[in-house]
Formats: C-alpha cells, structure tokens, sequence
C-alpha cells in the first residue's frame, strides 16, 4: 500500500505528486516559452503570454507547496553503496534545481511587473505587481530569467542522466522509487538502500 508520506525506503504519495506536477509544468512551460517568442505579435500571442504567466505563478506555488512539505516529510536513503561524491552531488544538484525553479518564476514575475504588465491567473483573479515599473529592472529580470531557464534545462538533463544511470548501470532504486506508479526495482531484492 502506498503511503502518503516518504519512508526510509520510498517517496511518498505527496512527494511524487509535487514532483511530476512541477516536471510536467516546466516541460510545458519550456514549450509555451519557446514557442511564443516566435509568435507574431497579436491577440493569439497575447493569450499564449498569459497562459505562460499563469502556469508559470502555479510552478512558483507548486515548488513553495513542495519546499514546505520537505520540512515535515523525510527524505529515502540512498543506495547503501553509493559513493559520497555521488550523495554530495545529489544534494548539490538538489538545492541549484530548487534555486532555479524559485528564480525563474520570481525573475518572470519581475519582469512583468517592471514591464508595467498585469498578471491574470487563469482570469480568475488579479495578482499584485512585486517590483515598480523600470525599463532597466525589466531588462535585467528578462535575462536573469532566460539565462536561468537554460541553465535549468542542462542541470535537468543531467538530474534525467543520473536517474537513469542508477536504474539502468547501477540497477538500484533511486529512480523506482520516484515513479508515479508502484514498480518493484529488479535490484531491490539484490541492493536494497540504507535501513
């Protein structure tokens, strides 16, 4: 049976839901970004930019949400195995990837606002600007934010890279135990984690 909350051995129910929503949200986002830079300008495009504005402001609350849950919920153990470079590399990429999925959002958000933009979310309320009207703080959050999402896009990659590594070379169950479904790794009756 599932839990809700994380195990010694296994991510929880909350944990892997936190987590694929925001994965599932920056890989829309990447889209929706990519795309509507090259739109022509237009109601079209306009409705594209809210759509990303909107989705981007639910990541922002998705992470937070995720942050605040890390505090009461524990974190598996790794493989008994592995390499501390490998557990300090984890932990490392952990928080650069927590600290890009606040900034990019935060750098938007600020833009927008230096932009003298408003921020429908999904038409259903109006959210506050967070920085005052500036053509240079609108120029500087514009690179912060692009510089950040490609700087996420590689550290994503090589967050994918690893897991895969474990599962496929190591054979363990670092990235059975995030998946959304209940699988049983091939290693777990070989190379359980740490008690």
């Amino acid at each position: 049976m599932m839990n809700w909350r994380s195990t010694a051995h296994h991510w929880g129910i909350i944990a892997k839901t936190f987590h694929w929503l925001v994965a599932l949200g920056i890989l829309a986002l990447a889209g929706i970004g990519l795309y509507m830079v090259d739109m022509p300008l237009g109601m079209a495009q306009l409705k594209v930019y809210l759509l990303h504005k909107a989705l981007g402001v639910t990541v922002l609350a998705l992470v937070l949400l995720r942050l605040l849950w890390r505090l009461f919920d524990r974190h598996p153990h790794y493989p008994a195995d592995m390499p501390r470079w490998q557990v300090g590399a984890a932990h490392a990429s952990h928080a650069l990837l927590y600290l890009l999925l606040l900034l990019l959002p935060i750098s938007g958000w600020v833009y927008n606002s230096a932009s003298g933009f408003p921020l429908p979310w999904f038409g259903l309320l109006q959210l506050p600007a967070i920085a005052p009207v500036s053509k240079s703080l609108a120029h500087v959050a514009l690179s912060v934010h692009e510089i950040a999402f490609w700087v996420l896009a590689v550290v994503v990659l090589l967050h994918v890279m690893a897991a895969l590594d474990h599962h496929f070379r190591h054979r363990d169950t670092v990235l059975a135990r995030m998946l959304p479904w209940r699988y049983r790794s091939r290693a777990s009756n070989t190379r359980g984690d740490t008690p």
